[in-house]
């Protein structure tokens, strides 16, 4: 081969190197950003939160209740706050566990302490700083929430529900973690309104604007009438609460055989409990 030649084919070689090389960057380049995209979360997986929403809501102070309405768990060491802090912290396992954010409170009959059990749990969900917790005062024929707060002239939630108010009107703020949907008056209608289209679409908007790990909602007593069956499928489980020397445990049955065939239970809570045993020392 003469040296020509030589030059010719050395020439060649680098110019096909030269443009693999090329080739293989262009590609390259072409399949990082659809690898990226690949990878990308979902819209759907990104937090919702509108920026300052949460700081709009009208925040209270609810320590004026403290202890004369049960609210053990703003306490920094009430005896029953122990009690509320365990209820808490199972409450959060089963939620984790089973991929939920909502939890329903009720009672088979009225006068067992279930909105006590509700707001107590509420405020122990709030000390827990990496936990946005919503709680909505749906026993809307008697609502409750508002006076054992000692809330004068409440938002009410059914307004927002009807679409009149918008999130920073309809709830009330406690530290940086906890919004309150409560209601001034009673709801004549409320089976219905629990069950309506709008229903859905309100939970929706609180999760978007919100982005609430935990929802608690104080719902009506079972046995009073059908406001709890109507609402159970917009929830994951419920806590049925029942009060010690007054509530029967056939009524107890009839509403957890109830509650089970509807969704998921996730315990009865005894509460009004006059005697407890000492055998730990606190």
């Amino acid at each position: 081969m003469t040296i020509e030649q030589e030059m010719v084919r050395n020439f060649l070689q680098n110019d096909n190197q030269e443009r693999i090389r090329t080739a293989l960057q262009k590609a390259r380049e072409q399949r990082e950003p659809a690898v990226a995209k690949d990878h990308a979360a979902p819209a759907s997986a990104v937090p919702q939160t509108k920026p300052g929403i949460w700081e709009k809501i009208p925040s209270i102070d609810p320590i004026a209740a403290l202890g004369k309405n049960r609210l053990v768990s703003l306490g920094p060491s009430a005896p029953a706050l122990a009690a509320f802090d365990i209820l808490r912290t199972n409450v959060l396992h089963q939620l984790r566990q089973n991929n939920w954010t909502s939890v329903a409170i009720t009672s088979p009959t009225a006068a067992c302490g279930k909105t006590t059990v509700a707001l107590n749990l509420a405020f122990s969900l709030a000390r827990q700083k990496d936990c946005r917790t919503v709680l909505f005062d749906f026993d809307l024929r008697r609502p409750s929430i508002a006076s054992a707060l000692r809330q004068k002239n409440p938002p009410r939630i059914v307004d927002f529900i009807r679409g009149q108010h918008g999130i920073e009107d309809a709830f009330l703020r406690y530290d940086d973690n906890l919004a309150i949907a409560s209601n001034s008056r009673p709801e004549r209608l409320s089976a219905e309104l629990l069950q309506s289209p709008e229903m859905p679409k309100t939970l929706k908007a609180v999760k978007q604007a919100l982005a609430p790990d935990v929802m608690v909602f104080d719902l009506p007593p079972m046995l009073s009438n059908d406001d709890v069956m109507a609402f159970l499928p917009n929830v994951d489980c419920v806590i049925l609460v029942a009060a010690a020397e007054a509530t029967t445990l056939a009524e107890v049955d009839l509403c957890e055989s109830e509650l089970a065939s509807q969704g998921h239970v996730l315990g009865v809570v005894l509460n009004k409990c006059r005697y407890m045993p000492d055998e730990y020392g606190y």
